[in-house]
């Protein structure tokens, strides 16, 4: 299969509107538009039952000891995690798109309940739900679509994938 966006180029920056938190030059980081980005593909096979879609940030610190601390930063040489943004399941094999700002369009504290997404698709929880836990004002559960915010103070650059999955499942255990 073939995955693309007109959002933004393979291995090119995305664009703060489609991202979670911006950088800011006085504050470090300001929330964003948070909306999700254009996909388009082809090539799904033809006995494909359903796809699954997910987005993941590969660079994830494993402690947040130093995450977005003043006068501190994440070491290039910590160990990393996934952080998954988007995980999408039972899109129909007959979907090939999903528009700009479809399933997301702003930041929702304790997360979005029941975002929109292609007819007959379930949106899954992401990792926002595990980062803001014990937050009082921003935990909850969040489904859907919530797109980059990399500390601002990490040595290292950080990697988003966009994988689109062709299972032979019609509707995805999860």
């Amino acid at each position: 299969m073939k995955l693309m966006s007109s959002s933004f180029g393979h291995n090119q920056r995305i664009p703060e509107e489609f991202a979670f938190g911006a950088p800011d030059p006085v504050q470090h980081l300001r929330l964003s538009l948070n909306r999700n980005p254009h996909l388009r593909w082809s090539g799904a096979p033809s006995g494909a039952k359903s796809l699954v879609l997910v987005c993941v940030d590969t660079d994830v610190p494993t402690r947040a000891d130093d995450v977005n601390q003043e006068g501190r930063t994440v070491p290039a040489t910590l160990p990393r995690t996934q952080f998954h943004h988007w995980v999408v399941v039972d899109i129909p094999p007959s979907v090939s798109e999903i528009r700009e700002g479809a399933c997301s369009e702003g930041i929702v504290a304790r997360g979005k309940q029941a975002p929109a997404g292609p007819a007959g698709s379930r949106q899954g929880l992401n990792d926002y739900t595990l980062w803001f836990a014990a937050d009082k004002d921003m935990g909850g559960q969040y489904f859907g679509y919530d797109g980059p915010c990399p500390p601002w103070n990490d040595e290292l650059l950080h990697h988003y994938h966009f994988v689109l999955y062709a299972t032979d499942l019609a509707r995805c255990p999860v």
